[in-house]
């Protein structure tokens, strides 16, 4: 990871370094933090960030559900976020907000324990390797719908994520694909999942994944583009017959698959998904009007 210069930390800029929590911080021991991540891009009409709002929008949702009473509001937070990137003096970046229970009581009851806020940025290229990727299916599900609020984006939740990527990765996979307690196809670690059947795309419903922001935003392109996109149940032997598999996520952004299990996708970068990722690239890169309404300009 390349460092940066400061880390707003409950209101003040904090050198990287020297940006620290207590050891019996509360969210250390339990997982108890909302957190986000955000793109900034470098385009032609200057930096600009991909649905920072709608970001935003869930991490207070996150927060909401651990109940914590956050000391900023949305546009606080906003500026903060802004205030970060202009300090750091970053053109391209990944933003880090993250809302967690600090020092205080250490029982799993986080009574007692403050509400505290930071917000890191740090220049991050491709998150996954290569155009396309091997995909690996874990034998561990993906959280139960009723385990947790499985909606919320929760630092406790990303163990199920990690256990199931380093399973995979360890193996010489690119990622690891969970399914849910039905058998059906949930999600990657970090990304939410699609097929391609001819010119209709397919994405596993809510309940049992994270409501991405990258799969909202690739969803509204995709019927406006033309495509049919049903939001359903997919089955594991259905991706393994599809046209074409892609992740989508903030960090993966649109990311083909070119085998499940060792099963090779019939497309390996189809023409759908090549499509997706095309019109996608041009509006992270403010190159399509239309879509301005996701980009947060940083002046």
């Amino acid at each position: 990871m390349e460092k940066t210069q400061k880390i707003w930390m409950n209101g003040e800029l904090v050198d990287w370094d020297k940006a620290n929590v207590h050891i019996l911080t509360h969210s250390l021991h339990y997982g108890s933090a909302a957190f986000e991540g955000i793109r900034m891009y470098d385009t032609k009409k200057g930096s600009a960030m991909f649905q920072l709002d709608r970001h935003i929008d869930r991490l207070l949702y996150s927060a909401e559900s651990l109940q914590m009473k956050v000391p900023y509001n949305k546009d606080q937070l906003r500026e903060a976020i802004l205030e970060t990137i202009k300090i750091n003096k970053v053109k391209a970046c990944y933003v880090r907000p993250i809302i967690y229970y600090g020092y205080g009581e250490l029982r799993v009851g986080p009574g007692g324990c403050p509400v505290e806020t930071s917000i890191a940025v740090w220049p991050w290229g491709a998150y996954l390797p290569g155009d396309s990727i091997k995909v690996k299916t874990s034998d561990l599900i993906r959280i139960h719908p009723k385990s947790s609020v499985t909606d919320a984006k929760i630092t406790g939740h990303y163990v199920n994520s990690m256990l199931a990527g380093l399973q995979a990765t360890s193996k010489g996979y690119g990622e690891a694909l969970l399914l849910d307690y039905e058998g059906n196809i949930a999600e990657g670690p970090g990304e939410n999942f699609f097929i391609v059947q001819g010119n209709k795309i397919i994405t596993p419903p809510l309940g049992t994944i994270l409501a991405g922001i990258t799969r909202e935003s690739v969803i509204e392109l995709a019927r406006d583009l033309g495509y049919k996109v049903e939001e359903r149940a997919i089955k594991l032997e259905e991706a393994y017959e599809a046209d074409e598999c892609f992740f989508t996520g903030t960090a993966a952004e649109v990311t083909p698959i070119k085998s499940i299990d060792d099963k090779p996708i019939k497309n390996e970068i189809g023409p759908v998904t090549k499509h997706l990722k095309e019109e996608f690239v041009k509006i992270v890169n403010a190159e399509n009007e239309r879509y301005f309404k996701w980009l947060t300009f940083v002046k």
